[in-house]
């Protein structure tokens, strides 16, 4: 395992969604411990976030949302099937209980992450070189064609599949968080021919379901990394992937760091939640600064990289 170099994005998901969050975020960059954010453009914080990726040169990318709080698109802001009673998006578990009952419109779908890529270009100048779904939303029946399709058009190259191995082992999750994740592992796989087609990439491997929040350690962290390396290199080499020991690996780490944010500053419209105001993205925070999780990087030969390095 040591001759392989190993190319790591450690992403810090939620960047925009309120200054506490951005704060934490920042603190984790400038320390090395993150490489890349993904940025939520309809936070509240949000066009302060693209600024400070500017002033500190973070590599940023878009962190689609159709799931919480409200859209970015003035047409859907009022009357559209992508909202609820009270004029918000149906949330994490409503929006995948909308979408089965086939009650939102693919086209708003489709009108609602085009305004979010145009919006991440006016706070940033720039396209962003990923962009994944927060609450996993991307990877959702129909919706993964009309995101595959947003990114193809706009010539985004890089996104997230999240299925992470080892996940089954891990028996600190509990049963419904389990089978949330395990219907994202699902949905993940089905998406994984539709991104191909549109000429979507992603990294060899994807971690962050099991070290988040409280269950995040530096000991976990490096399991992940462990496990998700076997695994790759023991599956047979294709004629994409020739032998796997002469290549670099692409991981991605997924990241909630911040400090918790305090009511009513803060989410996408509707104040944050309860995850945003918890001590969990400050465990994670004080995690990834670790000065041991950073020296086991370079005796690992693990390289910090952004998803434009790839």
């Amino acid at each position: 395992l040591r001759m392989l170099q190993v190319k790591l994005i450690v992403t810090g998901d939620d960047f925009g969604y309120c200054p506490r969050r951005n704060q934490g975020i920042v603190d984790c960059f400038l320390a090395g411990a993150i490489s890349n954010v993904s940025l939520l453009v309809n936070g509240s914080a949000a066009a302060d976030a693209a600024k400070l990726a500017r002033r500190y040169n973070i590599p940023i990318g878009l962190h689609a949302n159709l799931s919480e709080g409200s859209p970015v698109c003035e047409v859907l802001k009022t009357n559209s099937s992508l909202l609820n009673q009270d004029g918000f998006f149906h949330g994490k578990m409503g929006f995948r209980t909308a979408l089965s009952k086939g009650l939102l419109n693919m086209s708003e779908v489709k009108q609602e992450l085009k305004a979010q890529v145009e919006l991440f270009h006016e706070l940033t100048g720039h396209l962003p070189p990923h962009m994944d779904g927060h609450q996993h939303i991307h990877v959702l029946p129909e919706v993964r064609h009309v995101f595959a399709e947003v990114l193809e058009e706009y010539g985004i190259t890089y996104t997230r599949v999240p299925v992470e191995p080892g996940l089954h082992n891990c028996d600190w999750i509990p049963p419904s968080l389990m089978d949330f994740y395990l219907g994202v592992e699902e949905d993940s796989f089905n998406t994984v021919d539709v991104f191909t087609r549109h000429g979507i990439r992603w990294p060899d491997i994807y971690i962050g379901l099991s070290t988040m929040g409280k269950n995040m350690s530096v000991s976990n962290i490096w399991s992940a990394i462990d496990t998700a390396i076997v695994e790759f290199l023991s599956k047979a080499p294709s004629p994409a992937h020739p032998t796997p020991q002469s290549r670099t690996v692409t991981i991605e780490l997924m990241v909630h760091p911040g400090y918790p944010s305090v009511p009513p500053v803060g989410g996408c419209g509707e104040g944050p939640d309860d995850f945003s105001q918890s001590w969990e993205r400050l465990h994670e925070l004080q995690t990834l600064i670790k000065p041991e999780l950073q020296s086991h990087y370079k005796t690992r030969n693990v390289q910090l990289c952004s998803f434009k390095d790839l």
